[in-house]
């Protein structure tokens, strides 16, 4: 029954974050609880994204590889954190005031700030994993899609919901315990363990800027929304890679 349990909310994970077809036999009143499976659906994504790194990488330059690579990713979750970190952009860029940047938030349309913001976040992804060695990128994409998924739970457990209203935020009103957040962890990190040691010093400052992160969500409208959640694991796994691409110059 534990087993089930836990195969059963890993699934709903799968059919909230990504696009890959999942049986529709769930009980999605338990959804909030299955994002303490985020790093796993991390797993997922990026093994798929080193998969598709490593195959294209026997064809083309390692810079077409990567965009391969993230194109997969994309594909995948439907752009489920990038929209988020779009929409942050455009909340946070062009707001003056709570209410105003949750209404921005809230409008499907991208403006300029979200614009500009995802394409500077793609290809500074693909300019840090285009300059790294071809066999340790595989490894990066997989540590990184996992190890960034833990932020957006540090900042669920931390702060509240900025606002009830349906929608991503039935997930996001979910407060991990302690036991739930170890057990991401070691989820997020253990993948780390397979880059050189010197690269697992890399989930320091994505920490740090997630705290720093938190706190600026906070100190503009009183906690997070589901769109600050995919901000944060957007944000985190680019401080991810420009962390192990700044400590490989010291290996």
């Amino acid at each position: 029954m534990f087993l089930y349990s836990h195969l059963k909310h890993f699934q709903l994970a799968l059919s909230f974050y990504t696009r890959l077809p999942i049986p529709q036999n769930l009980d999605f009143q338990q959804l909030p609880q299955a994002t303490v499976y985020l790093p796993l659906v991390g797993w997922l994504v990026g093994g798929v994204g080193a998969l598709v790194f490593y195959l294209a990488a026997l064809l083309w330059s390692p810079m077409t590889a990567v965009i391969l690579a993230l194109i997969a990713g994309v594909f995948m979750t439907g752009a489920f954190h990038e929209d988020g970190f779009a929409d942050a952009c455009d909340g946070f860029g062009g707001g003056w005031g709570k209410q105003r940047i949750l209404e921005i938030m809230k409008d499907s349309r991208v403006g300029a700030y979200g614009a500009i913001g995802i394409t500077l976040l793609l290809l500074l992804k693909i300019s840090l994993l285009a300059a790294m060695p071809v066999t340790l990128v595989p490894l990066l994409l997989w540590a990184g899609h996992s190890a960034s998924r833990l932020p957006p739970l540090l900042l669920m457990r931390r702060y509240d919901y900025a606002r009830i209203d349906g929608g991503k935020g039935v997930v996001a009103v979910f407060k991990p315990s302690g036991k739930d957040l170890l057990f991401a962890a070691m989820c997020a990190l253990s993948p780390m363990l397979l880059l050189p040691v010197g690269c697992w010093l890399a989930g320091v400052p994505m920490l740090v800027v997630n705290r720093l992160l938190g706190r600026y969500f906070y100190r503009h409208i009183g906690g997070y929304t589901g769109d600050c959640l995919g901000a944060s694991q957007q944000v985190a796994e680019v401080v991810f890679y420009l962390g192990a691409s700044a400590l490989w110059t010291f290996i």
